[in-house]
């Protein structure tokens, strides 16, 4: 018997007792290879999924600058509790404003960064679990507090004991409420709740 799989393997010349037609039609035919097509998932870009060395890599990566984050985040409020209670202000709050702007800031821009690419470039999608956009939602209005509230309250530490009382806690309130939201964003990446979002199966 004549098949579509003995045609694709090389056959150009018409069996005999094969009408055109048919021929024409079983030659336009899509293989079947045993293998199921990938499927497109919501909120992730299937044409650049990444092989599972890159994968880890930058599993890897997205834990260290998470880690790194809430690291930053204790000394940040370290720094602050000591400013509060007596530390000298002229070297507290210089620290603060050094390690905040050197370090923290462009971190925290980075962790995003490898948080929304982690997210894209593996079958979890970025919109796809209800887990993963709260979490997209917890680091953006995180790094959106970072850019817009502390850093401007970084800069004014600069000024040491002259810092306005306004800028000081400031810098003792963010570290504690992003150090909040590092941790409930680390439970949802442990547990991952909730499942799917309804009516977005993969296309």
């Amino acid at each position: 018997m004549v098949t579509h799989r003995n045609l694709a393997r090389g056959t150009t010349r018409r069996p005999p007792g094969l009408g055109r037609r048919r021929y024409v039609e079983l030659r336009s035919r899509p293989v079947h290879t045993g293998t199921t097509p990938r499927r497109r998932s919501a909120g992730s870009i299937d044409a650049v999924k990444l092989s599972p060395p890159w994968r880890k890599a930058l599993l890897t990566l997205h834990v260290i600058t998470a880690v790194g984050w809430l690291g930053i985040d204790l000394v940040l409020l370290t720094l602050g509790v000591a400013g509060s209670n007596g530390a000298d202000p002229d070297v507290v709050y210089p620290a603060m404003a050094l390690v905040g702007q050197t370090v923290f800031v462009p971190l925290s821009v980075l962790a995003w960064l490898v948080g929304v690419a982690s997210a894209l470039l593996t079958p979890w999608g970025l919109v796809r679990h209800r887990w993963v956009l709260v979490k997209l939602v917890i680091t953006t209005v995180m790094l959106g507090a970072v850019l817009f509230a502390l850093l401007p309250n970084l800069q004014a530490a600069e000024l040491g004991a002259a810092t306005p009382a306004d800028a000081r806690q400031g810098l003792l309130a963010a570290p504690i409420v992003s150090s909040t939201l590092l941790v409930v964003a680390t439970m949802l990446s442990t547990y991952k709740p909730w499942g799917r979002r309804s009516g977005r199966r993969a296309a």
